[in-house]
């Protein structure tokens, strides 16, 4: 705990860009996290080189994204915003981590199977124990909460198993995490294959709304936005792309699905699939007008950049100072 509050991490890769689901799922619901928790939002740029990377393009997504994180209504000053790559206690306790991890546990991660296959010309040591560092990230910081999603409740289980063999070798040395079940956005999926969740990744530019996409674009996307031959707005299963477009909706608008659903029986997919598109447009133009505004103000971005990084250094210095004499380094001398 930081002075009286529980501490919550989360972060988000700087590869690709923020989608409509990023934001709806994830972003929007960390604003109201901070006057419960002592927060520590990372834009995770170590764990993005797993994959290969344009040097001068992940320096610009980092800082597009914390300017993200910023303009989305992430108080800098109640939230400790940073780069992963800034405070090099990541690294060196995930280092240590490694020693207190099986293979037959990493073996079992599934995220490394899908990414091994996806990436079969790079299958690198540090994909291999990329959830380590995740492990690092989390216990640097004796974060009590996880905001996790599907993809990832195997890799939190697994930094559980490592700070309680830790903790069960050197006494109380890290706080073992929850998982969050707080307040959590839709799930939002794709546009052009409603039963996958919508990605920063998808090589089909239609089936992802992106944070900066113009208005323009947006409406063009939802208008090619996959639905079905039934021809009624239900809230079903069975409709998949339709219950996604009355999601985003219920999203953007705090509607109930309920109301939604009456709101649009009378009409076609084509009046629901305008009507979301012009809320998505209202709900991301303050977002894009106020990362215009910060990312052009370079020394503003550069102080919270710099303030921020010496934040999250002095806490996982005290983490880390703690685990080196645990294990049995030597002493620093000052």
């Amino acid at each position: 705990m930081i002075d009286g509050k529980k501490v919550l991490f989360s972060g988000m890769q700087a590869t690709g860009n923020l989608t409509l689901g990023n934001y709806l799922g994830a972003l929007n619901n960390w604003v109201s996290l901070s006057d419960e928790y002592e927060c520590f939002y990372c834009v995770v740029d170590e764990h993005s080189i797993t994959v290969r990377q344009e040097p001068a393009e992940l320096r610009k997504r980092a800082r597009n994204l914390l300017a993200l994180y910023i303009a989305a209504g992430l108080d800098p000053k109640k939230n400790c915003i940073y780069y992963q790559s800034h405070v090099s206690g990541h690294a060196e306790l995930a280092w240590i981590l490694n020693c207190y991890t099986y293979m037959g546990e990493l073996n079992r991660m599934t995220q490394f199977k899908d990414k091994a296959a996806k990436h079969a010309d790079n299958i690198n040591a540090g994909l291999f124990t990329y959830p380590v560092l995740m492990a690092a990230d989390i216990l640097l910081y004796q974060a009590d909460v996880v905001p996790v999603g599907s993809d990832q409740k195997q890799h939190l289980e697994l930094t559980r198993d490592i700070a309680q063999r830790f903790n069960s070798i050197y006494g109380d040395v890290f706080t073992v995490p929850e998982p969050y079940f707080g307040k959590v956005g839709r799930k939002i999926m794709s546009l052009q294959e409603p039963d996958k969740k919508m990605s920063k990744s998808d090589e089909n530019a239609n089936a992802s709304v992106y944070l900066m996409d113009d208005p323009d674009t947006i409406r063009r996307k939802f208008k090619r936005a996959v639905t079905d031959s039934v021809g009624i707005v239900q809230y079903t299963q069975e409709q998949p792309g339709v219950k996604n477009l009355l999601d985003i909706y219920c999203a953007c608008t705090e509607k109930s699905t309920e109301d939604a659903v009456k709101e649009f029986e009378n009409g076609g997919y084509g009046q629901l699939k305008s009507a979301v598109a012009e809320e998505v447009v209202g709900r991301l133009k303050p977002l894009q007008d106020e990362f215009d505004r910060i990312i052009k103000d370079k020394e503003y971005l550069n102080g919270i950049i710099k303030e921020n990084a010496e934040k999250a250094q002095y806490y996982s210095n005290k983490t880390l100072r703690k685990v080196q004499k645990k294990v049995g380094f030597p002493e620093r001398i000052r």
